[in-house]
C-alpha cells in the first residue's frame, strides 16, 4: 500500500495491536481468471514472534480455498478505527478535509490444516479470542455433529512474509493535534479509539487521556 514515512510506525507492536483488536480481515488472492477474490473472515494471531502466523478457516463451499490451493500466496488486510477529519482542526482556513485510519497489510504463504485434531485446535483458538466460555459447549456437542462441522470448513495457516502498518493520524501536522484530539475524544467509538492512539503515539500529552483509555496499548 501507499505508505508515506510519516504514517509508517517503527514499532511492530502497533501492527499486532491492530490485528488483535480488529480481527475481521480481508483475505485476498486471485481466482482462476486472475481476478482478485476476497473473503472476509476473523483471524487468530497465533504468535507474535517471527515468523508471524495467522490462523483461519473458510466454508468448504467457498471456492477461495481452491484458488489458494492452486496459488498458495495471499494478501491479508486489517482495518482499525477510522473517522473523518474536518479542516476546522487547523488554525487557518487554507486547508482541506481528510480521513484518519489505521490499517495493516500482510503478505502470507498459505499452509492448509487437514487433520481434525488440528482443525479443532484452530477453532478453539478463535473461540478463545471471542467467547472462551463457549469452549465447554463445543466440547459437549455430539461427536458426529462436531465432525460434521469440521468437515464443512477448510482450515489454514497464513505465514506472514511481509508486514506493513499505516497509522494515518496527521502526525506531520502538529498544529492540528490538540483540536483533533479534542474532537475525537468527544466523538463515537471509532473517534475515541483514534484519540487514544494519538496519546499512544505521543501526539498529545498523556494527561489528555484517562489511564483507562490508553491501557489497552500498554505492552502491546
Amino acid at each position: 500500500m501507499y505508505l508515506p514515512p510519516q504514517f509508517n510506525p517503527k514499532d511492530k507492536a502497533h501492527a499486532l495491536h491492530v490485528m488483535r483488536g480488529h480481527p475481521l480481515a480481508s483475505l485476498i488472492s486471485v481466482d482462476d481468471e486472475g481476478f482478485p477474490f476476497v473473503t472476509h473472515l476473523p483471524l487468530h494471531l497465533a504468535q507474535a514472534d517471527e515468523p508471524l502466523v495467522l490462523l483461519g478457516h473458510c466454508a468448504k463451499a467457498n471456492p477461495h480455498w481452491r484458488f489458494l490451493q492452486a496459488r498458495p500466496r495471499a494478501l491479508v488486510t486489517f482495518m482499525g478505527p477510522q473517522a473523518y477529519m474536518s479542516p476546522k482542526v487547523y488554525p487557518d482556513l487554507v486547508r482541506v478535509p481528510t480521513w484518519s485510519y489505521l490499517a495493516v497489510h500482510a503478505r502470507a504463504d498459505v499452509v492448509f490444516i487437514d487433520e481434525p485434531p488440528s482443525k479443532d485446535k484452530l477453532l478453539k483458538s478463535l473461540i478463545g479470542d471471542h467467547e472462551p466460555a463457549y469452549a465447554a459447549q463445543w466440547r459437549g456437542l455430539e461427536t458426529d455433529y462436531q465432525q460434521k462441522m469440521l468437515n464443512g470448513i477448510v482450515a489454514f495457516e497464513l505465514r506472514i512474509t511481509d508486514l506493513q502498518c499505516k497509522l494515518k493520524l496527521n502526525q506531520h501536522r502538529p498544529e492540528s493535534h490538540a483540536a483533533m484530539h479534542a474532537i475525537y475524544k468527544a466523538g463515537n467509538d471509532n473517534e475515541r479509539a483514534l484519540a487514544a492512539w494519538m496519546v499512544t503515539l505521543g501526539m498529545v500529552p498523556e494527561q489528555a487521556e484517562s489511564p483507562a483509555a490508553i491501557k489497552p496499548f500498554e505492552g502491546s
